[in-house]
């Protein structure tokens, strides 16, 4: 009889235990508390489960903190993530790519507000380099880049980013940030309401006292500011960038 009710008052301990567990599970996050210098990505893992583990460990050890977008381009993408600033560093990790030219089927589109990792010319040596889509047009780098999450507050702080002016790159891209565009602080928040993790980019004041655009992003040759490689594209979404999408691969992510 001591055991049967020793066995029952175990039973009646876990069941507690589990329905706390049950209970604990964290809210979402609440986008109202965001202030005019972050933006949240939203995660995806059904569809790039390997990038997304990558991006939240980055995150969450701290990374991105103090890192620049190296590289923007109106109307395509602004590109960060590489310690060095320069488009040709990274993690000391490569992660494999998670798209249907390497073999893995991927639905997320690069549409406006996708986030994806640049590569080089190696289908798997995405490491710490990402890009956010300025435009529903991206669609091209599909199937070729592994985008793996979204912006889904705060875009408008990306938009500003093209308020910087530019200058050319060594390649004569127009994407060069003449002042930085610095990320304060990246980690990672509550979920979204389906559960999907997300992490809150803080950014550091980065608007010229004037936020028009430089002249010189006017005046000059259109040369091969449109679809010019990047950097040494170095991490540009594509190809030659080594990371930068093919076709305006001239303008595709990058990394080197």
């Amino acid at each position: 009889m001591k055991f049967k009710k020793t066995a029952i008052c175990a039973a009646a301990m876990l069941l507690m235990t589990v329905t706390a567990g049950c209970g604990s599970k964290e809210p979402p996050f609440d986008t109202s508390t965001m202030t005019d210098h972050q933006f949240l990505i939203t995660l995806y893992p059904d569809d790039a489960p390997i990038t997304c583990e990558n991006f939240e460990s980055l995150v969450s050890e701290g990374f991105y903190n103090g890192i620049v977008f190296h590289r923007v381009m109106e109307d395509f993408m602004a590109q960060g993530g590489d310690p060095t600033g320069t488009g040709m560093g990274g993690s000391e990790k490569t992660i494999k790519g998670e798209f249907s030219s390497n073999g893995v089927q991927n639905t997320l589109s690069h549409t406006r507000g996708v986030v994806s990792m640049a590569r080089s010319g190696d289908p798997n040596s995405a490491s710490s380099q990402f890009f956010i889509c300025y435009s529903d047009a991206d669609t091209f780098l599909d199937g070729n880049y592994a985008a793996f999450g979204k912006v889904t507050a705060g875009m408008e702080v990306l938009d500003d980013f093209l308020k910087v002016p530019l200058d050319y790159s060594a390649t004569g891209e127009l994407s060069v940030p003449t002042s930085p565009i610095t990320i304060d602080t990246a980690v990672m928040v509550g979920p979204d309401a389906e559960g999907h993790p997300q992490a809150l980019f803080t950014m550091k004041d980065f608007l010229p006292a004037d936020s028009g655009q430089a002249d010189s992003q006017e005046d000059t040759p259109a040369d091969s500011q449109e679809d010019t490689p990047a950097d040494s594209q170095e991490d540009a979404p594509a190809d030659s960038q080594e990371d930068a999408p093919a076709d305006s691969q001239e303008d595709a992510p990058a990394e080197q």
